[in-house]
């Protein structure tokens, strides 16, 4: 990281002594009340007294210790029964990824008899049977 990313222009190319030892405002983005407002609540004035404050050490190990951490038995038990969950949702069954380069052939699914299925079948019928009626009248209307 280059150093000069985080420091105010009036600390360009000091030294890291001398960073260490300037007021909290040298850090780009801290102003002059932010750094008012860290030395009234946490009594730190200058970068090194920031780096050094424990809530900020404590901060630091926390967030470290976090990402190495194991999930529990109650986190395992919770994601065993989200993975079965899923599982039953999307079962094998369901269609391969493309990239998976394999080609899946599907067989066609039986019929279904829609006369017993379609609680309305029977009005279906009448319509279809009405709709080729007309269209027989008018096609024998267009040639006469």
């Amino acid at each position: 990281m280059n150093i000069d990313t985080v420091v105010d222009q009036a600390y360009l190319g000091k030294s890291f002594r001398e960073l260490a030892a300037a007021p909290l405002s040298a850090l780009r983005g801290v102003s002059a009340a932010d750094a008012k407002a860290l030395a009234k609540a946490f009594n730190v004035t200058t970068v090194r007294e920031l780096a050094e404050l424990d809530y900020v050490k404590w901060a630091r190990a926390i967030t470290t210790l976090a990402e190495c951490e194991r999930p529990g038995s109650g986190e395992l038990a919770r994601e065993t029964l989200l993975d079965e969950a899923v599982e039953m949702t999307f079962p094998a069954s369901d269609p391969l990824s493309v990239d998976a380069g394999v080609t899946r052939i599907e067989v066609a699914p039986d019929m279904v008899d829609a006369q017993g299925d379609h609680q309305n079948a029977g009005q279906v019928e009448q319509c279809t049977e009405a709709g080729v009626k007309g269209a027989a009248r008018q096609a024998g209307t267009q040639r006469g």
